[in-house]
């Protein structure tokens, strides 16, 4: 039989934290450090509290549980943890003091260009002189890697004081990690909930960022629980919606702006970005082409008393320099860096 992560966490599920009466998945107790080797098997379960009355009598249960349902001739090893972030969330204040601003890109549905978006508004705002944080927290479709060329990149750990943190690749003038450093390259990210969050904490908490001015976070599109776990591990200072002017597109739009102002989330939708406004061909650079519609972005904007922050042309530079890790914001002639760059400086102005 082989083990894998799915089967362990499945195993899991089955037990119940007392203190709770949630699976150890669920209560989110299994760290994201499961690791297999043949039949051997070793994670951590993460305690809320130090010492907890539970702690043995749910760790033998965690053995008993990967014996009963996973494989009985597996060997456990199992470490004990503890929460690090009370609930008073001390570690998100000393995030919030490294990060004068935290900057969510955010969209419906994927597809529109939110990483294209959010790639360009880090170079744009280092090339304005700003100290810049990327987080690509796409965990399970990560492309800032690829877009920075830096796909090879191997994070190391290095101590900072009693704590050994991940360093971040620099590229560009911008500090980036993404899960895509972590994962093989056409490898599948298959975790569940929990697990994707856990990862995306790590990233975010156990990472020497330094001090920013920007901090900018690639969202998955939709509206996971992935947001959820950025919301309640940082104060984010806004919203940057992209979407492309088409109508399946904007319907998504408005749900992403509903989800950011929802009474429990209430943060602030800085504006809009209508990407792949128009179509522009090199040959014809006067010329415009409204292949996914007009202005739907900018009449979103309008009937949600929302700010349109700009209108991105779709032109062909813009997929070639994605695809070969120099984001077109590093040209400044190109009308297409003018527009990120512009975008960088109303964000500057908004984010106060």
């Amino acid at each position: 039989m082989t083990l894998y992560p799915k089967i362990i966490t499945e195993a899991l599920q089955q037990v119940k934290y007392p203190g709770t009466g949630k699976n150890l998945v669920e209560a989110e107790m299994v760290d994201d450090n499961i690791r297999i080797d043949g039949m051997k098997v070793s994670f951590s379960i993460i305690f809320p509290k130090n010492p907890d009355p539970f702690q043995k009598s749910v760790v033998k249960a965690a053995e008993a549980a990967i014996h009963a349902y996973a494989a009985k001739e597996a060997e456990v090893s199992i470490t004990v943890d503890y929460r690090k972030v009370t609930e008073n969330n001390p570690q998100s204040s000393i995030l919030n003091s490294q990060f004068k601003k935290v900057i969510a890109v955010s969209s419906g549905k994927g597809g529109v260009g939110k990483s294209t978006v959010a790639a360009n508004l880090a170079v744009a705002l280092a090339r304005l002189g700003y100290r810049v944080g990327l987080l690509d927290a796409d965990i399970f479709g990560p492309s800032i890697p690829t877009m920075f060329d830096i796909e090879d990149y191997q994070p190391m750990g290095e101590m900072v004081g009693d704590r050994q943190l991940i360093v971040p690749a620099e590229k560009y003038g911008v500090k980036i990690l993404s899960i895509g450093f972590f994962v093989k390259p056409g490898q599948a990210t298959v975790w569940r909930g929990p697990m994707a969050s856990n990862a995306l904490k790590q990233l975010i908490t156990e990472a020497n960022w330094g001090d920013l001015d920007y901090f900018i976070i690639d969202t998955p599109p939709g509206t996971s629980d992935i947001h959820l776990t950025l919301m309640q591990t940082l104060t984010i200072t806004g919203a940057v919606i992209v979407s492309t002017p088409q109508k399946v597109a904007l319907a998504d739009a408005r749900k992403g702006v509903d989800m950011y102002q929802n009474e429990k989330v209430n943060i602030p939708i800085l504006g809009l970005v209508e990407n792949m406004a128009w179509f522009t061909p090199a040959e014809l650079p006067e010329n415009k082409y409204y292949i996914f519609g007009r202005d739907g972005v900018k009449q979103l904007a309008e009937s949600l008393g929302l700010r349109l922050l700009g209108q991105i042309p779709l032109v062909q530079s813009v997929c070639e320099s994605g695809d070969s890790g120099q984001p077109i914001t590093l040209d400044p002639a190109t009308p297409v860096a003018q527009a990120f760059l512009s975008l960088a400086s109303t964000l500057t102005y908004l984010a106060k």
